[in-house]
């Protein structure tokens, strides 16, 4: 690129977005050119905090951005995405991809069609904790999830699976590396028509069993997985970004020895890594850490799950 930063501008300003947009205006190698909302007034208050230029229809960014991140709600992702990528805009796409897999077969094929970068923003994947513990788990046996939540004002229009659960399917599926064969799920509506709390229990074909609970009707807010294989142990804490890690040593006419405790982890705001690793794929026409065909998979396993809680 002739100009050494990328053109960014974030599509909706809300709850998340905002985020967004703080988080790029921070960012050395990023112009932030714009910031969308239609509501104005999250659009005005978003430009306020950041310098960059309020629009309330993000179709005045065509051809004027190197690149754009969508945090607007889940129904809409597609048809934002889709004539930014068919330009060659690259693109960062919250969580999930879409609402449907069709959906996501087209945003997907947008992007391969033009050679534009798309990333989904499956944040935790970012998490540094995440990120030391990759490289250590090898063979998974069985995975433990908690992800517990208060009952949020947002994000009431989707199912908890979709909400909170995908994340740590995300997360699952990039460290197990094999492919689903049997999933039993239940799901309870207990404050709203959409399931609030749900439980999978996932198998895969590599012998793997994964136990994972989401709700967001919990009074204590628990964010955490595990991980069980042959002579180890590694937990993991989301929101305090903290590891335990154990493994039983063996020597030769010794008794076995269990050794480990607390990892040293660098503290860094997932979302931060994770808008810094778009821009970096931006400038390097390289692909993202988590690619339009992760954000796709996570969200057709989340469908599975859904799918077979409506058959309890």
């Amino acid at each position: 690129m002739a100009d050494p930063r990328v053109r960014v501008a974030v599509i909706g300003v809300g709850h998340l977005g905002r985020h967004h947009a703080r988080l790029l205006a921070t960012l050395d190698d990023v112009e932030l050119a714009a910031v969308v909302d239609t509501v104005h007034e999250r659009a005005a208050a978003a430009s306020e905090a950041t310098g960059a230029r309020a629009l309330t229809d993000y179709r005045e960014l065509f051809d004027g951005v190197d690149a754009v991140t969508i945090a607007v709600p889940t129904e809409l992702h597609a048809e934002v995405a889709r004539p930014f990528l068919q330009r060659g805009t690259a693109v960062l796409v919250e969580k999930p991809i879409a609402r449907s897999l069709a959906e996501a077969d087209d945003i997907v094929a947008a992007a391969h069609a033009s050679g534009a970068v798309l990333a989904v923003g499956h944040t935790e994947r970012f998490n540094p904790a995440v990120a030391a513990v990759l490289p250590l788990v090898s063979t998974p046996r069985f995975i433990e999830v908690h992800r517990l939540g208060a009952f949020p004002d947002r994000s009431l229009d989707i199912d908890v699976v979709f909400d909170l659960m995908i994340h740590d399917l995300d997360v699952i599926l990039a460290m197990v590396k094999s492919e689903v064969t049997a999933i039993e799920a239940v799901g309870v509506p207990v404050l709203t028509e959409r399931y609030d709390i749900a439980n999978a229990r996932l198998r895969f074909a590599n012998g793997c069993i994964a136990n994972v609970t989401a709700s967001r009707i919990s009074r204590d807010r628990v964010r955490k997985i595990r991980f069980f294989q042959p002579d180890a142990y590694i937990s993991i804490d989301y929101a305090s970004q903290e590891v335990e890690g154990y493994r039983l040593v063996r020597r030769d006419g010794q008794r076995p020895e269990i050794q480990g405790g607390q990892l040293p982890i660098a503290r860094e705001e997932p979302l931060k890594r994770e808008l810094a690793d778009f821009v970096s794929a931006v400038r390097g026409r390289r692909a993202p850490l988590v690619t339009g065909v992760d954000g796709r998979r996570a969200l057709a396993l989340a469908q599975a799950i859904a799918e077979k809680m409506e058959t309890v």
